[in-house]
């Protein structure tokens, strides 16, 4: 038997003592460093104090990449950083999930007002999700539209797209065929991190194969599905063709309703 779902709480399933730089930092480091850790938000605050400036997401990346054509030559203090909400260790990941979805904003957990000691994503709360019995539909939040650039559009391009778009990924197709994905962490981890042409074909630097599901798999299925093969997008298919997207944060909000 699963648990209750108002008995997950944030303090189980978050990240404790998340990884931070300072203001100071460049862009460049602060990008090596999300990819040698492996994390898609960093956390920017100044070594006295306690509460920090902002949080670098692979979304910022993105887009001062585009504008830049490649890494900024900046310092982390000067791109847009996202803003957070404070909850505490003792909120449930219901009420977290909430919180998360109707302010469309991220989450730092923190004790005693001014004290952080962790952060809670969305592919948190979906490993929380997966402890109970409850599988509500996924209907609702599926989104139908797949957005797709062909194997040989150049990695620029297809970065502008998802930024116009604002998507995570993007499906590239080759002979009218899906058969990678690209997507923020791609172009973290495989473009920037190795200093690549954004010029250069967006087939050499995407995912393969895509991993993806049956269109009529539940919540806890395509939860399970995306924890173990470490993904955040999981391509949703009728008849072997994709019909849909489904990511953690669209899990998330399925569970809250």
């Amino acid at each position: 038997m699963g648990l209750k779902i108002t008995d997950l709480l944030v303090a189980n399933y978050m990240t404790a003592f998340p990884i931070s730089v300072q203001p100071k930092a460049s862009f460049r480091e602060a990008v090596d460093f999300m990819m040698s850790k492996g994390i898609g938000t960093l956390i920017v605050m100044e070594p006295e104090n306690p509460i920090p400036i902002g949080l670098l997401t692979e979304r910022e990346v993105l887009e001062h990449t585009i504008f830049a054509r490649g890494m900024p030559n900046k310092q982390v203090k000067e791109v847009f950083l996202q803003p957070f909400i404070k909850i505490s260790p003792d909120t449930t990941i219901l009420d977290a999930a909430k919180t998360m979805i109707s302010k469309k904003s991220r989450l730092l957990v923190f004790a005693d007002d001014d004290k952080l000691v962790g952060i809670i994503t969305a592919s948190d709360m979906v490993r929380a999700f997966r402890k109970t019995d409850y599988a509500p539909s996924l209907n609702n939040v599926i989104s139908t539209k797949i957005y797709k650039c062909e194997y040989d559009d150049s990695i620029l391009n297809a970065t502008k797209s998802m930024h116009e778009k604002r998507i995570g990924s993007i499906v590239v197709t080759r002979e009218g065929s899906e058969e990678g994905i690209f997507t923020e962490r791609d172009l973290l981890t495989k473009v920037l991190a190795n200093n690549v042409d954004m010029n250069l074909p967006v087939w050499g630097y995407s995912s393969f194969p895509i991993i993806t599901a049956d269109v009529k798999i539940s919540t806890k299925g395509a939860a399970g599905v995306m924890a173990a093969n470490n993904i955040k997008r999981l391509v949703l298919t009728r008849d072997n063709k994709p019909v849909g997207v489904v990511t953690a944060r669209d899990i998330v909000d399925a569970f809250q309703m």
